[in-house]
């Protein structure tokens, strides 16, 4: 046993064979993964205090008026918003989903399987939502007591417009519900000035930490009116949280310790590089630099500029029956690099995420690496010319 544990203390983590670009699970970082070599007990109070600290910096990553709180849940982040949607809309209650992609469907089918009256107002998977559209199902619809939507649309990538949606909602006396699965922590935003009711998102995103848990920001009285509403006992939302508020950040079953203690270095990190604001830059140039390439490389991007978000890029299949995504996948993965097939139902399209440890001079990597696996066409720019 002492051999073993001498052998793990000077334990080096492996290279990782290729880098993700994806939407989530994320290349993160190698501090990130190394904080994920100690074991922790759930009843511990250093472990506890590490829960609370982590429940204090997500509030302050999404506003800094008082009266609001956090609560971390088990599972992917799709098992937050359907602890959000299963506990905060009661019996009497309302759903709207807009929807413009898998995700805000994703929505729709968790009401329907929960037996919540909700309503679906859908804009198609590359249309960004019309509020105009919205102002008129508010209005048709008076029994609407709750809105819910996707700010990051992960099927396209599309970054949808929140504030007009949001404004309209309140103005109608509506709960907002807001999926920020793959955009908090990597554009600025503050729920209170918003409007956002319910703000969910997960670990493994733009925090750029890893899977286990997702986790939800709202009012501590919006939290207090989702009592007695769930309908789950392992995602009751309102007993999730008051267990962590009345137990110093002890949950309600067995945690995912080691993800939460990578999250809390994610979070650190995140500090370190600048906040928010600094880590959104990032961002954002990868991906301009990633149209750029890939449009001198004769490749097209699903969406316009303006409805672009710095997150994740879907491209539509070269116009060449010699182009397989299969076999340009496993060139790329033999490269060093994991992309992500497309996901919409109109168009045959590919998806390049640009968030996670991944930085200019990958993009430009992977650019050349994309540049030899045309083994299709012949004639195209030189990514070095970008």
């Amino acid at each position: 046993m002492i051999q073993l544990a001498n052998r793990m203390e000077n334990f080096d983590l492996p290279e990782n064979p290729y880098l993700l670009l994806t939407p989530g699970p994320l290349s993160t970082s190698v501090s990130v993964r190394k904080a994920m070599f100690r074991d922790w007990c759930t009843w511990d109070s250093d472990y506890n205090q590490l829960i609370q600290e982590i429940r204090r910096k997500l509030v302050a990553l999404s506003t800094d008026k008082k009266g609001y709180s956090s609560v971390l849940m088990q599972g992917s982040g799709t098992f937050s918003v359907e602890s959000v949607i299963g506990s905060a809309v009661p019996e009497d209650g309302c759903l709207l989903v807009l929807v413009n992609g898998a995700y805000g469907q994703r929505m729709a089918t968790i009401a329907t399987k929960l037996r919540i009256n909700h309503l679906v107002l859908d804009f198609g998977e590359i249309n960004p939502i019309d509020p105009e559209k919205l102002e008129k199902q508010l209005l048709l619809n008076p029994e609407i007591t709750h809105v819910a939507m996707v700010h990051c649309e992960t099927t396209t990538g599309m970054l949808n417009e929140i504030a007009l949606v949001a404004t309209l909602a309140k103005a109608k006396g509506k709960v907002f519900i807001l999926d920020t699965m793959s955009s908090f922590g990597g554009i600025q935003m503050d729920l209170d000035e918003l409007g956002i009711d319910f703000l969910i998102s997960s670990a493994n995103k733009c925090i750029q930490g890893v899977p286990g848990f997702g986790f939800v920001i709202a009012a501590q009285e919006s939290f207090e009116q989702c009592k007695d509403i769930a309908r789950s006992h392992s995602l009751d939302l309102y007993d999730q949280w008051k267990t962590m508020e009345n137990n110093n950040g002890k949950w309600r079953f067995t945690s995912p310790t080691h993800t939460v203690r990578a999250f809390h270095q994610a979070l650190i990190e995140l500090e370190e590089e600048g906040g928010v604001a600094t880590r959104f830059k990032r961002y954002k140039k990868n991906q301009k630099l990633l149209r750029k390439g890939m449009e001198s490389l004769g490749f097209s991007c699903l969406l316009p500029k303006n409805l672009q978000s710095p997150f994740i890029t879907s491209f539509i299949f070269p116009d060449d029956p010699e182009f397989r995504f299969d076999k340009f996948y496993q060139l790329l993965k033999k490269r060093g690099f994991v992309i992500y097939p497309g996901k919409i139902t109109t168009t045959d399209t590919f998806r390049i995420g640009n968030i996670g440890e991944v930085y200019e001079t990958d993009i430009y990597r992977l650019l050349e690496a994309i540049e030899g696996s045309i083994y299709w066409k012949k004639n195209v720019d030189k990514v070095s010319s970008i």
